[in-house]
C-alpha cells in the first residue's frame, strides 16, 4: 500500500515539488518501503524516534526535523537532520549555531511561523518573522532557507488558503529584503488534507504522513 501511494502522489506533483514524508510513529519497514518507491525525504517529529531508525536505514536519504524544538535535545539533532524546519527563536537558533560549530557544520534551516496565531502552537506570528530573521542571520552556521507553517487544522482544506497566503506573502516580503545569509528558497506548507491548497500558494515542500502511510496508530 505504501509504495502505492508514493507512486500515485508523486506522478500527481509538479517536479519542483520537495515531498517529505512525515514519518512520526511509523516503523523501519514502513519507512524503507517508502523510500524505496521514491522519497527522497524523511521528516521526523521526536529525536527518539529518527535515532531508532536513522543508523539502520543504508539507503541514502535526507533528514528534515519538523517537530517542535527542544533545546536539550539540539545537539543529537544537529548531528542527524540535514534541515531543521521549525526554528522560532532566537534562543533556539543560537543553540543550534553553537552545536553546529562545535561540529563545524552548517546548518539550513526554515524559520516556523504561527500563520494562524494560535496560542497554543509554536512558531513566530508572521509581523514579527522579519525581525527574527534579521537577527539571526548573522549566526555563523546557520543558513536560513525559507519558511514554514502549519497554519489551523480545518476540516475543509480551502479553509487553509488564507494562512498559507499569508505566509507566502511574508516569504516573499522577506525575499525582497535581501538580508545576507538569507536564502528565501523553501517554503513548506502543507499536510495530507490541504497540500494541494498549499501548492496552489507557492509552497515548494509539502510534509506528507497519513497519504503515505496511512492512519497512525494512536501514541500509548
Amino acid at each position: 500500500m505504501i509504495k502505492e501511494n508514493v507512486y500515485n502522489l508523486l506522478s500527481t506533483l509538479p517536479e519542483d515539488i520537495k515531498l517529505v514524508a512525515a514519518a512520526k510513529t511509523r516503523t523501519l519497514e514502513e519507512i524503507e518501503e517508502a523510500i524505496d518507491a521514491g522519497i527522497k525525504i524523511i521528516g521526523e517529529n521526536y529525536l527518539q524516534e529518527a535515532v531508532n531508525v536513522f543508523n539502520l536505514i543504508k539507503k541514502k536519504v535526507k533528514w528534515h526535523f519538523i517537530g517542535h524544538l527542544q533545546k536539550n535535545k539540539i545537539k543529537k539533532i544537529v548531528e542527524i537532520f540535514d534541515m531543521i524546519e521549525t526554528v522560532d527563536s532566537f534562543e533556539i537558533a543560537q543553540e543550534i549555531n553553537k552545536r553546529c560549530h562545535q561540529i563545524d557544520k552548517t546548518m539550513p534551516v526554515l524559520i516556523e511561523i504561527n500563520s494562524g496565531r494560535e496560542e497554543q502552537k509554536f512558531g513566530v506570528c508572521p509581523e514579527k518573522a522579519k525581525n527574527l530573521i534579521k537577527e539571526i542571520s548573522p549566526l555563523s552556521h546557520i543558513k536560513i532557507m525559507g519558511l514554514m507553517t502549519m497554519g489551523p487544522i480545518f476540516g475543509d482544506p480551502e479553509d487553509s488558503r488564507p494562512y498559507f497566503r499569508e505566509t507566502r506573502k511574508v516569504f516573499e516580503n522577506i525575499a525582497r529584503l535581501n538580508i545576507p545569509n538569507v536564502e528565501m528558497k523553501y517554503l513548506s506548507m502543507g499536510m495530507t488534507n490541504s497540500y494541494r491548497i498549499a501548492i496552489e500558494e507557492k509552497a515548494n515542500v509539502i510534509r506528507i504522513g497519513t497519504l503515505i502511510f496511512g492512519e497512525r496508530e494512536c501514541r500509548k
